[in-house]
């Protein structure tokens, strides 16, 4: 059953208010448990984790942008 647009909205703006400081948190947290990484892995690192956090979500968030498109046109 797909989700309807209104409820992808909203799933998204809960994902981005409350999930996405999360995962900051907990990938912060992660790497500072780990002795500290030369500049250049650091960087790999949290580039490569602030890819991976929105690919689970990739369906919720496309079109979110766009025009309600359950919403007709008087």
């Amino acid at each position: 059953m797909p989700v309807s647009y209104k409820n992808r909205r909203r799933l998204s703006l809960l994902i981005l208010l409350v999930g996405l400081p999360a995962y900051i948190v907990i990938a912060v947290t992660v790497i500072n448990w780990l002795e500290r990484p030369s500049l250049l892995v650091e960087l790999l690192v949290y580039l490569l984790l602030g890819v991976l956090w929105a690919l689970p979500f990739k369906f919720i968030f496309k079109g979110i942008g766009q025009a309600d498109p359950d919403r007709s046109e008087p």
